[in-house]
């Protein structure tokens, strides 16, 4: 993971990419808790205060339980193993240091790198960022590839693409 010097710091940083018309209304959220063992935390991205999605602590156990029944029946500790990241990726099972660390790569890599990554985290960033200009929409629009993306994923796509097209249906988000 890339090194950061504070959460606030991070945030004002991913905070000051975000288009227009989410500025004011999306927020990126991180709290750790520090009297915990291991100082565990939760991260959220919330509109209007309302999270969107949560990345919290205890899916690090949920992704330790995955790892540990494949390593029983292979001997192989593989966390780029493609068939859990695929269940990882459709139940959002990532916790707070994933969107940490998502979050400090998006900042050294360009946009688009980040639109067309692999990894989901990444993608959310880049499309609610303000260098995602209208044509680069209309395309992701044109293609659709984002409607097969798991639903905490095309809630953000959906987000971009209605209220940059004029129509602000975010209500129904």
């Amino acid at each position: 993971m890339n090194h950061y010097k504070s959460w606030a710091g991070l945030n004002k940083q991913l905070s000051g990419f975000l288009c227009d018309e989410c500025k004011g209304r999306l927020s990126y959220f991180l709290t750790r808790y520090h009297e915990v063992h291991n100082s565990y935390g939760r991260a959220a991205i919330r509109l209007d205060n309302r999270e969107m999605v949560c990345f919290s602590w205890i899916e690090m156990y949920h992704q330790e339980h995955d790892l540990n029944e494949i390593w029983k029946e292979t001997g192989v500790w593989d966390d780029n193993d493609l068939g859990l990241r695929k269940k990882w990726d459709a139940n959002a099972t990532y916790y707070d240091m994933d969107f940490l660390s998502s979050a400090t790569s998006f900042l050294q890599m360009p946009i688009m790198d980040a639109l067309y990554s692999d990894n989901y985290i990444l993608q959310i960033l880049a499309i609610l960022d303000r260098r995602i200009g209208k044509r680069t929409l209309r395309k992701i629009q044109e293609e659709g590839a984002y409607q097969s993306y798991p639903f905490w994923v095309k809630q953000f796509y959906e987000l971009r693409l209605f209220i940059s097209g004029g129509t602000d249906m975010v209500c129904r988000l």
